[in-house]
């Protein structure tokens, strides 16, 4: 990367895309922004720069890349392979991790006998924020695989009654529709993921609670 593009992200900020660390405090950290990048739209880990974008490089480039290679091979499942430059900017040099949207996912942050809260968890990213994913975006997460089964779909009573509900409401998490259709809560999330899989609706998430809507057409379509 061209050290006047890397100065172009830094001066954005942090994004959906981009997240800035001071230093590699914890394993577990990186492997949360990692594996967040991964199973989203992929994006830059930029390791010298603090949060309000200032540039305090690095002290050991190698070290530096060596764990980051460690925490992609033995801290993710699956493995990511990242994209590890150095570049050198205000005579600082800063790591700049790029890593691609996978088409494996959910990674998951991989167990290895902490108690960490990190720990057999998939993350995503939100904004400018790495979020844990709920069972249901993991779920979706999977459908997405090119491994996946062909998905089968019927529309029946209780999916139209769901529709309904959302052409009032506009939005619906999975307790609303395990309610109105009363149906247990693990019925209602595999449903719902369903019609996410098939096009009908889509996840969002707030305040790392999930809602799901009808998907947009266009008209006539």
């Amino acid at each position: 990367m061209h050290p006047d593009k890397l100065k172009e992200i830094i001066i954005s900020g942090e994004s959906s895309t981009v997240e800035f660390k001071r230093k590699i405090s914890s394993y577990e950290k990186i492997a949360r922004e990692i594996s967040a990048f991964a199973n989203t739209l992929g994006g830059y880990l930029i390791i010298g720069v603090d949060d309000d974008g200032k540039i305090v490089g690095i002290d050991s480039e190698k070290s530096s890349s060596d764990l980051i290679e460690e925490i992609c091979t033995f801290y993710i499942a699956p493995p990511i392979e990242p994209e590890i430059e150095i570049v050198n900017i205000y005579n600082k040099d800063i790591i700049v991790v790029y890593i691609n949207e996978s088409s494996n996912k959910p990674h998951k942050i991989q167990d290895n006998g902490s108690n960490s809260e990190y720990v057999s968890r998939a993350y995503i990213r939100v904004g400018d924020k790495s979020l844990i994913a709920s069972r249901e975006m993991e779920r979706v997460l999977a459908g997405l695989s090119p491994d996946s089964r062909p998905l089968k779909l019927s529309i029946g009573d209780k999916e139209k009654r769901l529709f309904a509900y959302l052409e009032k409401n506009e939005k619906a998490t999975v307790k609303d529709f395990a309610r109105i259709v009363n149906i247990s809560e693990r019925r209602a999330s595999r449903l719902l993921v369903r019609l996410v899989r098939a096009g009908v609706l889509q996840i969002h998430v707030d305040n790392n609670s999930d809602f799901f809507t009808l998907v947009e057409r266009i008209d006539g379509q």
